[in-house]
């Protein structure tokens, strides 16, 4: 579809309203974490992460015109902080995995691994990463106490169940439940720098902020950033920042399809350009996708407020907000990255989706559970991936038989070479659902 800016005026109008501005927070329980403890620790420059983070939300939500999160590079970002990486280095990890996201989406590699991925894979990696934020979310709050003190007035479990039955309440109901949850969060956030006994501490600085960081990693620097952190995520982002995206937009917004090939260049040129200014790796998610439609974004609306927000934030305070976000309640933003995670594993419903076959669909469910088991036993996208696709392909091999499936696979081979010779993007798109789906059948 043609840009036009007038168009995407009309559908920002004709959109805004308060349930886009709940779903534009939706995918904060999600990002503070890591940007609070990455910018406390030095590892990125908050400023530029402010400032890049906002103009690619408000870049991607006028290119795909859906709700496409722009999220930390979960993985790296975690590898960054218990290795206590430089900046030089986390910016050298992001510059490695960016360039290869990059590379395999011009060269539309990522597009056919997508085909060959069967759907049960896919649905498996959405599972086991919604399983993996929820247990995330319990490891922000494990440290905190269901005694109520006057140090932890605003961060108990308390909150944590308080927060839980309100947004559960409101789970099948239109109400703007994650703004509610970060006002009240933000409200708590500042009450405790300003009345704190000595005095405020940390208070934000108004003034005129921009990037003035330049990053130039050394070779050891990209060996160890990029051996150590970037090597991890690499799986991760193609398999659920592109691939499994890719889906749940189908899933969600099947009007406004996104190509593999599309996604992984967006991922790959966010991090090409930003990590030079020390802005924290980013990509995008299924998982972020998911929560911030959860709590209400059904357009691009919802995302381009986000990134007009950041980049104000960006300008007005830069990095000056970290004394504010270290204090806002892990309570609170737990509950956001549980739901964001419930969210997410909810899309694997749909495994079985058009399959006919008993014995294919409990093939397909036993592939899942094998993908989400070994994801969340690892930690790794990539083991969930590999065990997944090898777990199918015994089983394929066990109900086809040798011989045949060797067939089927020549066949599906002959069909990708035909596929690559192919630069129609949409008629790559098409081929692309109907493999995937043949895949999911044939193969798994």
């Amino acid at each position: 579809m043609r840009f036009s800016f007038r168009n995407s005026y009309d559908r920002f109008v004709a959109n805004l309203n308060v349930h886009e501005l709940s779903g534009s927070l939706g995918d904060l329980g999600t990002l503070l974490p890591l940007m609070i403890s990455l910018a406390v620790s030095g590892q990125i420059n908050l400023t530029s992460t402010l400032w890049f983070g906002g103009i690619w939300n408000i870049v991607s939500g006028l290119i795909y015109q859906v709700p496409i999160c722009v999220q930390p590079m979960k993985a790296l970002g975690a590898v960054a902080l218990s290795s206590n990486m430089s900046i030089q280095q986390t910016m050298a990890a992001g510059l490695g995995v960016g360039g290869i996201i990059f590379f395999l989406g011009a060269t539309k590699t990522i597009h056919m691994i997508g085909i060959i991925t069967p759907k049960s894979v896919i649905k498996g990696i959405q599972l086991g990463t919604g399983v993996t934020l929820m247990i995330k979310a319990h490891d922000l709050v494990k440290t905190l106490q269901w005694t109520i003190t006057g140090a932890n007035w605003a961060d108990n479990f308390t909150w944590v169940l308080l927060a839980y039955i309100f947004v559960i309440g409101c789970y099948n109901r239109r109400v703007p439940s994650a703004l509610i949850l970060f006002l009240i969060g933000l409200t708590f956030a500042l009450v405790r720098m300003f009345t704190n006994p000595n005095g405020p501490i940390n208070t934000p600085r108004p003034g005129g902020h921009y990037p003035d960081t330049i990053i130039v990693p050394s070779p050891d620097d990209f060996k160890t950033g990029f051996l150590n952190a970037g090597l991890g995520q690499i799986p991760l982002t193609a398999l659920n920042s592109v691939i499994a995206l890719s889906v749940l937009i189908d899933d969600l917004f099947p009007e406004k399809h996104a190509t593999t090939t599309s996604i992984a260049m967006s991922v790959g040129l966010m991090n090409l350009i930003g990590c030079w200014f020390g802005s924290m790796p980013f990509c995008h998610g299924s998982g972020g996708l998911a929560g911030q439609y959860r709590f209400g974004a059904r357009s691009e609306v919802s995302i381009i407020i986000l990134g007009l927000c950041k980049l104000l934030l960006g300008i007005v305070f830069g990095g000056s907000l970290v004394g504010l976000l270290k204090l806002f309640p892990n309570s609170l933003l737990s509950v956001m990255l549980f739901v964001s995670g419930l969210e997410l594993a909810t899309a694997a419903r749909s495994v079985n989706d058009k399959v006919e076959d008993d014995r294919i669909k409990y093939e397909n469910f036993l592939v899942m559970l094998i993908t989400m088991g070994s994801l969340v036993a690892f930690s790794n996208d990539g083991i969930g991936f590999l065990t997944g696709m090898v777990g199918s392909v015994l089983l394929a091999i066990q109900r086809l038989g040798p011989k045949d499936w060797y067939e089927q696979f020549k066949e599906g081979v002959r069909s990708l070479r035909l596929q690559k010779q192919n630069t129609d993007d949409h008629i790559l798109v098409t081929s692309s659902n109907d493999l995937s789906e043949e895949t999911s059948s044939n193969y798994s």
